[in-house]
């Protein structure tokens, strides 16, 4: 898995990964939970996915 994207407000991390998988790409929060206990500026959540989705999660974020 490789991080495409850093979110200090969890609600736009859980946005990111909704759009990825009604795009049928597979993708995991890393520190999501951290994120919301502690707040964004401390402890971001880190969006990843499969090398092989990369390009197509980030057209699809338009990153």
């Amino acid at each position: 898995m490789i991080e495409i994207a850093v979110f200090y407000a969890p609600v736009e991390a859980d946005l990111a990964r909704a759009r990825l998988a009604s795009a049928g790409i597979e993708s995991l929060l890393l520190d999501h939970n951290l994120s919301g206990l502690l707040g964004g500026a401390l402890m971001p959540s880190r969006l990843m996915v499969h090398p092989d989705d990369e390009a197509d999660a980030k057209a699809v974020l338009e990153i």
